[in-house]
Parts: C-alpha cells; sequence; structure tokens
C-alpha cells in the first residue's frame, strides 16, 4: 500500500521542491516530457498485444472504456451544467473563431497512433518485452519528477490557487461527480468499487492514469482507462466551442486536468482573459491530486 502512494508521491514533491527560471531548460523539459508520454503509450500497446485471448480482451476494454466514459462525463456534465444554472457565469465578449479545433483533435489522436504502433510491435518477438514492466517503473518516476518541476516553474504559487474560488468550485464538482460515476460504473461493469473510483480518477490526465492503472491492475484496465481520459479531452475540444458562450463553468470543468495546458488556448479564445486563472487552478489542482487519488484507491481501498 505505502509502496504505491509513495512511487508516485515522492518523485512528484521532489521535482516540486526545483524551480527553473531558465527557459531554454524548461523548453527541453516540456519536450522530454512530450516524448515521455508517447515511449509510456507505446510500452502500453506491446503490453497489450502480449494478452491472451487478444480479439475478447480488446473488445471488454472498449466496453470498459464506454461505461466508464458516460458514467464519469455524464455525471460530469450533469452536475456541471445545474450548477451553471443556478449561478450563471458569462463569458467575456470575444471573435469566437476556432480555427485550430481541427489541429487540436489531430493532436490528440497521435497518442491514439503511439498506442497502435507500440500495439504492432508487440507482436513482435523481441527481446526487450521481458523487461516491458522494469522499463514502465523507470520511466513513470522520471515523468513525475519531471512534472513536478513543470508544476513548481510555471509561476503559480499554491496560495495563488488555493484563492481562486472557480477553480476551486470546479475541481470540486469534477471529483465528486467521476467519482459517483466511477461508483456507478464499477456496478455495471461488475468491478470492485476501489477500481471504479480508480479508475474515474484520471481527470483527462491519459498518460498518467493510464500507466498507473496498468502498473496496479493490469494492461485491460489501463487501457480503459487511457481511453476514457483520451476521449474526455476529444470531447471537451469539441464541445468548448459551442458550450462557453453560455455554460461557461460546464466548460471549464469538462476540460478537467488539461486546462491547464492543452484546452487552455481555447478556453482563452472562447471565455476571455478572465477564465484563465480558474482554469490554470483547476488544472494545477486536479493534476496534483490525481497521483494521489489513483493510489490510494489501488493500493489503500482494500475494504472497498
Amino acid at each position: 500500500m505505502y509502496f504505491g502512494i509513495l512511487i508516485a508521491l515522492i518523485p512528484l514533491g521532489l521535482g516540486y521542491l526545483i524551480k527553473i527560471k531558465n527557459n531554454s531548460w524548461m523548453t527541453k523539459i516540456n519536450q522530454t516530457l512530450s516524448w515521455m508520454v508517447y515511449l509510456i503509450l507505446f510500452i502500453m500497446g506491446a503490453e497489450l498485444a502480449h494478452l491472451d485471448n487478444l480479439t475478447t480482451n480488446l473488445q471488454i476494454i472498449l466496453y470498459y472504456a464506454i461505461v466508464l466514459f458516460i458514467c464519469t462525463f455524464g455525471g460530469n456534465f450533469i452536475v456541471l451544467i445545474i450548477f451553471d444554472y443556478i449561478f450563471p457565469r458569462k463569458a467575456d465578449k470575444t471573435d469566437h473563431t476556432y480555427a485550430s479545433r481541427f489541429k487540436m483533435i489531430i493532436e490528440s489522436l497521435r497518442v491514439c497512433i503511439a498506442l497502435i504502433i507500440g500495439f504492432i510491435c508487440g507482436l513482435l518477438p523481441l527481446f526487450i518485452w521481458q523487461y516491458a514492466e522494469n522499463i514502465t517503473q523507470v520511466v513513470l518516476v522520471f515523468l513525475l519528477f519531471l512534472i513536478g518541476i513543470q508544476l513548481r516553474s510555471n509561476n503559480i504559487s499554491i496560495k495563488q490557487i488555493l484563492l481562486n474560488k472557480i477553480g476551486i468550485v470546479t475541481t470540486l464538482l469534477v471529483v465528486i461527480s467521476a467519482f459517483l460515476g466511477g461508483v456507478i460504473g464499477s456496478f455495471i461493469l461488475n468491478l470492485p468499487t476501489r477500481v471504479g473510483l480508480a479508475m474515474s480518477s484520471g481527470f483527462g490526465w491519459y498518460s498518467l492514469s493510464g500507466i498507473l492503472m496498468t502498473e496496479a491492475h493490469g494492461p485491460i484496465i489501463g487501457s480503459a482507462t487511457f481511453l476514457n481520459d483520451i476521449l474526455r479531452e476529444l470531447c471537451a475540444i469539441i464541445l468548448i466551442p459551442t458550450l462557453i458562450k453560455r455554460y461557461q463553468l460546464t466548460t471549464l470543468g469538462l476540460c478537467g486536468a488539461t486546462s491547464m495546458d492543452f484546452t487552455l488556448p481555447m478556453l482563452q479564445k472562447g471565455g476571455g482573459i478572465a477564465i484563465v486563472p480558474a482554469a490554470i487552478a483547476q488544472g494545477f489542482l486536479l493534476t496534483l491530486i490525481m497521483p494521489i487519488f489513483i493510489t490510494l484507491f489501488n493500493y489503500g481501498g482494500v475494504g472497498l
């Protein structure tokens, strides 16, 4: 239990102690993180290729992912839009042009391509696959360490995050409704409640959620978790232009952890500069608590 939690938190915490002001170093760190994400997904694909009864297991993965997505993303949407009706918040006046939306969708789909390439390579009889689990653990620790540095180096203090009421509120709504969806999904899928809760704790951070769940429960659960979170990102990109003018809090919440980085430009374009602090606060908080919740549910929730 404690080992699994420490593996996630120690490198993240150590990285957060380091603040880098040199822009060129930060650029290198960001590039390294991008390549490491693709490497992790490549290894996940290779592990999928080694499953017994492959066709049946792929069908199970898709079924798990679709059910979980409907429960968690649907739960987020219902709770957030009710809150938006009660406390309406209008977006700033902007031009609302989204010329790059298709490009962003393609960018999201590239991670799926990395998974597919890994799957194809995993079918080849290469000796390196026997070390895949060890490689994954090393990459995961280094990834968390760099993410900690990235979080600290964004020049946003914990105090600033905790004082942003909108970001805190949307974070709480996303977490609570996602957990409710995870519980419902676990009953539908006949999985332990703690597994459903862990699978729903990704909040859109597909690269890390997928690998953490693979480490804890194997490639079937890990791949389903990954697909659930990538579907969240894709749907958020598609829905932002449609929803943000009237349902700003809903749009922000649906972006999950990506509101701090990948979907931030679209949120700013549609919601104006006023939405940026809340978007960063929500993304930061969800990024920070995501590995904590997943490891707690995976290694601490034995009775659930």
